[in-house]
């Protein structure tokens, strides 16, 4: 019985589609900067890392080959369809002002990986992930900003910025088949994007052409359980 169970092929080989839903954290970080003016002094912006989470929405299809009885490779892609914002935050500006109004959010995040299985069973796929990720991280500029020392404030017109982040996916998963090709599974997912520069000029007339430059970067944890079909 053993020695049949063994060598059995895999349910998992083939084409599969799944749909998964979770719950996701993503930490930013590198959000301070340097704001700059024609004619002034630079001036430095000072922001705490932000923390945010989300339920992300999670499309997948791959494809698995059996390399023997129980070893497998697979060659997957996923798309997050939901976006994840953060909360309004502020960042303190030398000079004694603080700019209000700041906010992230992720969207149309992407992933290719690899998936080396073992399937312990005929109907149980154990595997891990590695590839390749890619995730839209979108800066909201501050609205306004305040002085206490000299007691004045205004409104700023700052563009949103969005950059396309570019990093890796490491991961493990668990996966059951149920029935006909349907199956249930598990996994657990980690993102980390390396820095981009993001470059804003205030639209108003005061301050004038005052530009606001930063390199964010982003790592993300996500859980996920779904279900899918194998063709």
């Amino acid at each position: 019985m053993l020695a049949g169970s063994a060598s059995a092929q895999s349910a998992f080989e083939g084409f599969y589609g799944q749909l998964a839903v979770g719950y996701e954290t993503n930490q930013a970080t590198n959000l301070g900067g340097t704001g700059t003016q024609p004619g002034s002094a630079n001036e430095t912006w000072t922001t705490s890392n932000q923390n945010f989470n989300g339920m992300p929405l999670v499309l997948g299809l791959g494809y698995n080959w059996s390399l023997d009885s129980n070893w497998m490779l697979g060659l997957g892609a996923d798309y997050s369809f939901l976006s994840v914002k953060s909360g309004t935050y502020t960042s303190q500006v030398s000079g004694g002002s603080t700019a209000s109004g700041v906010q992230l959010q992720t969207s149309n995040r992407t992933n290719i990986y690899v998936t080396p299985g073992y399937a312990i069973a005929k109907d149980k796929l154990v595997y891990a992930k590695a590839g390749y990720s890619t995730v839209n991280l979108q800066e909201t500029m501050p609205t306004s900003y305040t002085n206490p020392s000299k007691g004045t404030g205004g409104t700023l017109a700052f563009p949103n910025v969005t950059n396309a982040q570019q990093g890796y996916i490491i991961g493990v998963s668990y996966k059951q088949m149920i029935a006909d090709g349907f199956y249930g599974f598990a996994e657990a997912n980690y993102m980390s994007y390396g820095k981009t520069t993001f470059n804003s000029t205030n639209a108003n007339s005061s301050p004038a052409n005052y530009t606001f430059s930063n390199n964010p970067s982003l790592q993300t944890i996500q859980g996920l359980v779904g279900v899918g079909y194998k063709f």
